[in-house]
């Protein structure tokens, strides 16, 4: 009996320590150091938020001169804190693809102001090398068009990185064999408002928060198997949600509530008011809180499209709201 107990226990330590090894289908280690291929990342949730807006009745030409981390904090690790930042630094970046991205490059025209020393010097040169080489003392207008100009600047930048916001977790051992998980949430907030270049009023402004989700979970066993004879195994795996990636979905879902809101005050309009009233609806309850930004993603996985959750909203209202 005892020699089949110690057999039952070195099975299952070699189980655990066997999961340190798993390896993948084309026969890696999976916790080996990774040598994978570059790949372009999966779209978010809100990047499919944001193609799927409708498109506006016309552009709207903004800049973008810096969307900046206003927290200052620092990273900090075990050993203390160091000199790498807490976020990153290209916000700027993020907040500009995902206004292309919006309405499927259909809803801003975005206009260089955040290295436009670069683009002037550029220009410069141009000018020069044409008044040099084919003896032009006025620039050629067709040649060098006038740069375009915004009727609206972004502005704003990351206002809050909060850690350890929720932390918990639970284990439990039994005759020295145990299993724990821990779990800890972050998060991020950003902040962008809309600014007019013609009266420098501020139009709108919109703020949005995403939380980064860490877990771990663990086994343990520690146990006496003949006299003199200890056990000892340990399996353990963490997962971290990239600080980059959450930062991505706060900025566009900042975008997507500056579109939404500028409609609601008539700054800008959709082509088509009335296909777009039933994302409008979700905003709405969503802003006020009567919806989860889940509810709103689960309402347009199942629709499968605007049009399709349109049709849906009229048959439920022509329906009596069953």
């Amino acid at each position: 009996m005892r020699k089949a107990f110690r057999s039952g226990l070195l099975a299952l330590s070699a189980l655990g320590l066997s999961g340190c090894m798993s390896v993948t289908k084309d026969g890696r280690d999976l916790f080996a150091p990774s040598d994978s291929l570059a790949y372009f990342p999966k779209k978010t949730q809100t990047q499919v938020l944001l193609n799927d807006l409708p498109a506006p009745q016309r552009q709207v030409a903004v800049a973008v001169y810096g969307f900046t981390d206003q927290t200052g904090q620092f990273k900090p690790t075990e050993a203390g804190q160091t000199l790498s930042r807490a976020v990153t630094q290209g916000a700027s970046s993020m907040l500009v693809k995902a206004l292309q991205e919006a309405g499927s490059r259909k809803w801003f025209t975005i206009v260089e102001r955040e290295r436009l020393d670069n683009l002037l010097k550029e220009r410069q040169i141009i000018t020069e090398m044409r008044k040099r080489y084919l003896g032009e003392e006025e620039p050629d207008r067709r040649a060098l068009p006038a740069l375009l100009f915004a009727g609206v600047l972004l502005e704003g930048g990351i206002v809050g990185y909060d850690t350890n916001t929720v932390t918990g977790g639970a284990g439990a051992a039994f005759l020295g064999i145990g299993a724990r998980t821990e779990y800890r949430q972050d998060t991020v907030t950003v902040y962008l408002r809309a600014v007019s270049v013609r009266t420098g009023e501020v139009l709108t402004t919109v703020t949005a928060s995403k939380t980064i989700a860490s877990q771990a979970l663990g086994a343990s066993a520690y146990r006496f198997v003949a006299f003199k004879e200890l056990l000892e195994a340990e399996w353990g795996i963490t997962s971290n949600e990239p600080d980059q990636v959450a930062l991505q979905q706060a900025v566009e879902k900042a975008v997507y509530g500056l579109i939404m809101e500028g409609v609601e005050l008539d700054l800008w309009k959709f082509e088509d008011m009335a296909g777009a009233e039933p994302m409008r609806t979700y905003y709405r309850k969503e802003r006020d809180g009567q919806y989860d930004a889940r509810d709103l993603q689960n309402a347009f996985e199942k629709a499968g499209s605007l049009s399709a959750l349109k049709v849906k909203e009229e048959k439920k209202r022509e329906s009596g709201g069953s």
